[in-house]
């Protein structure tokens, strides 16, 4: 707020202010419109955490429940509580490499993956795996889980931790039978499994009958205070995500929508989306049209078209220099190596993901320390306890 407070003492009062930003800027974004919303006229969260932080790493810790459960059982791979973030990643990683060596260990990374809805997409500038090609799809989220869900899950956790001065995650009456039947992951698990010889049931009876991580509940206030959202804009908001995002899913756009419905804001809320795998990973030409698509909004008061085709044909109008993605040097590379940059035709579409599977925001009932979900599945409530008793 204070950089505002500059610019309009220095230049004057802007035509218009707009907030935006990407990922982690994504969350800020929706958290700076809800908190000050009388100093923006519109915003842009771009591949934004859009769930909220206590939704997000709860989602991470089902990912890192069912992994320690399923392939590292007995072992000392911590989920909570991190003491030594290095080691803890160490021992994660060795034991995902471990795992992926067998049909076996491939069936159960795919089952950790799909109570999260891991997409079975990960490179930007190749097409997504066909809807059974099963194998594919779990390589996949292998490498979403390798090279950046694993850092987070097994090491930078024990930063947040640190912040909030305990732990803010739970799984306490998570039905996990319930979220494997909501994923879009569901039947490559299944296919999985069955190539595998394994039974399913087992490791889901498995997964019910572990011992489950309570939060600290002023670590939960912590992170919802950091933030989670109650639906309360009043401004035009226009958000992109990738479909194929292993880092921040394409169903924190379902969390949003919903919340924002639920508090009849719709009218302010419009969401697109870019056909590829990534994160963030979109051309300089659909942020552009996006950007002035809100303009749009901006200037004459309502909606234009955000339909794909019309969203692509401006994309594809700006020119070849912007249609293209840029990726980072492949691993190993010297220092100084420049970025990939790749031609890449515009890529919005009409899509509308899939539920978010273990919402928590301002909206949902909290009764008697418990917190229920909207599927309404009593054995999905959700109790926050103290862990330190």
């Amino acid at each position: 707020m204070a950089v505002l407070d500059v610019f309009k003492q220095l230049v004057g009062p802007p035509t218009h202010t707009i907030a935006w930003g990407h990922s982690l800027g994504g969350i800020i974004t929706a958290g700076l419109i809800q908190r000050y919303p009388d100093r923006f006229d519109a915003a842009l969260p771009m591949c934004g955490v859009l769930s909220g932080g206590v939704a997000t790493w709860n989602t991470a810790l089902d990912f890192a429940f069912a992994f320690k459960t399923l392939v590292a059982p007995g072992s000392g791979l911590q989920l909570v509580d991190i003491t030594d973030p290095v080691g803890n990643l160490t021992l994660a990683e060795g034991m995902l490499t471990f795992a992926q060596a067998t049909p076996q260990g491939r069936a159960k990374l795919a089952l950790a993956a799909a109570l999260a809805d891991g997409p079975g997409w990960f490179v930007p500038t190749s097409p997504e795996p066909a809807a059974t090609d099963y194998a594919s799809q779990e390589f996949n989220q292998f490498l979403w889980a390798s090279t950046t869900d694993f850092p987070f899950f097994f090491a930078f956790r024990a930063e947040l931790e640190s912040r909030a001065r305990g732990n803010p995650s739970w799984n306490v009456g998570v039905n996990y039978r319930s979220l494997l039947a909501g994923s879009i992951d569901r039947n490559e698990v299944v296919a999985l499994y069955q190539q595998a010889g394994l039974d399913l049931d087992a490791d889901l009876e498995a997964l019910q009958a572990q011992t489950r991580v309570s939060a600290d509940p002023e670590a939960v206030h912590y992170l919802a205070s950091n933030i989670i959202f109650d639906g309360q804009i009043r401004i035009p908001v226009l958000t992109m995500h990738t479909k194929g995002d292993g880092l921040v899913l394409v169903q924190n756009e379902s969390a949003y929508h919903t919340v924002v419905t639920e508090a009849d804001n719709s009218a302010f809320l419009r969401e697109t989306f870019v056909d590829r795998a990534g994160h963030c990973t979109f051309t300089p030409s659909e942020t552009i049209t996006a950007v002035q698509s809100l303009l749009t909004r901006l200037d004459t008061g309502t909606w234009g078209p955000l339909d794909a085709t019309t969203m692509n044909a401006a994309a594809f109008a700006r020119g070849p220099g912007s249609n293209i993605v840029i990726l980072p040097p492949p691993p190993g590379s010297l220092p100084g190596t420049p970025p990939i940059i790749l031609p890449t035709p515009p890529a919005y579409f009409d899509f509308t993901p899939s539920p978010f599977l273990r919402p928590f925001d301002a909206l949902l009932s909290h009764v008697g320390g418990v917190e229920k979900h909207r599927s309404n599945d009593p054995e999905r409530h959700t109790a926050i306890e103290d862990r330190r008793d």
